[in-house]
């Protein structure tokens, strides 16, 4: 099969990994790339050995998909002038800034028949393709990411531009459960918007997630603890690493004195793989039709929502 012709619109902090990363994929041809800022996107194409394009119709006019990372404010506009011409998107997250733009991107991909994934990478995070096997009926979620200060990313609450990630995995992870109650609170300590955030989501059938995201941290924090009724994991998804802890089946409880006398430590470990990479490439599948889209533009609008419900929260204290 031949392979696909790409783009990329926007080459800021994330961009410029888009373009990266398909620069050197065995399955697509990077085009070329797009950026309002005429130099960042010389440089970024110079870097990757591709074509810079001034004019983003020019650069629809010669592939078949595009990997658009821009502002999310204009995540809509965007996506659907890609769209509308035909051409498949994978949107970084959030999928909009609001649930009627996250409608209008899914409205025109359903309209031209062309893919719309939306990039929750931790999706394809290592230390969760490895947990997989022994995943069951996870009761509590507890998530904390934490980032040092950086200007990319806060034209938005850190709701959405951090926490969003976890808001989207325990979502997947609680099979499309159903949000019964939210509660949040949060501060804008370094810009005018919420900059630390805290949530409590409870589903329906009484799973219970408590979710912390900051972008004012001293270090960088990426934790995932689930707790189900046979054992719990805790995994570092910044390493991709981690441990489930299981119950030992052949010990009778209240026989030990140490923890280590009751449950079996199995090691979460996956291939060292790049979460992004391993993102578009599925990306790229999915335009050739080897698979359906790993995160839907419905996915990324229940992510939306929630999140959208969690910064409602914490508007209301």
């Amino acid at each position: 099969m031949k392979r696909l012709p790409v783009g990329v619109i926007g080459v800021g902090a994330l961009g410029r990994h888009h373009a990266r990363h398909l620069a050197t994929s065995p399955d697509a041809t990077l085009i070329g790339v797009h950026d309002i800022d005429l130099a960042r996107g010389r440089e970024v194409a110079d870097g990757v050995g591709t074509r810079f394009f001034p004019d983003v119709d020019a650069l629809l006019s010669a592939v078949e998909a595009v990997t658009v990372a821009v502002p999310t404010p204009v995540h809509a506009e965007v996506g659907i002038h890609a769209l509308d011409r035909g051409k498949a998107v994978l949107m970084e997250k959030p999928l909009a800034s609001s649930l009627a733009d996250a409608d209008r991107l899914i409205r025109s991909a359903e309209k031209n028949g062309v893919p719309l994934q939306v990039g929750h990478v931790e999706r394809f995070n290592r230390a969760l393709r490895a947990a997989r096997p022994y995943l069951g009926d996870v009761r509590y979620f507890e998530s904390t990411r934490l980032a040092p200060f950086q200007p990319r990313g806060t034209e938005v609450a850190v709701i959405l531009d951090l926490m969003i990630h976890d808001l989207d995995l325990v979502l997947h992870l609680s099979r499309g459960a159903d949000t019964v109650d939210v509660r949040a609170s949060g501060v804008a300590v370094l810009t005018p918007h919420i900059d630390v955030a805290n949530a409590r989501v409870e589903f329906a059938g009484g799973a219970v997630a408590n979710i912390t995201a900051s972008r004012v941290a001293r270090e960088r924090v990426r934790k995932l603890r689930m707790f189900q009724s046979n054992g719990y994991f805790s995994l570092d998804l910044g390493s991709g690493t981690g441990v489930f802890m299981r119950l030992k089946t052949d010990r009778p409880l209240g026989n030990g004195t140490h923890l280590e006398d009751v449950v079996d430590a199995i090691p979460i470990e996956a291939p060292n793989q790049d979460a992004l990479n391993e993102e578009l490439k599925s990306f790229v599948r999915s335009v050739r039709g080897e698979q359906d889209s790993v995160v839907t533009g419905a996915e990324g609008r229940a992510a939306l929502a929630l999140a959208l419900r969690v910064s409602d929260a914490v508007a209301v204290r």
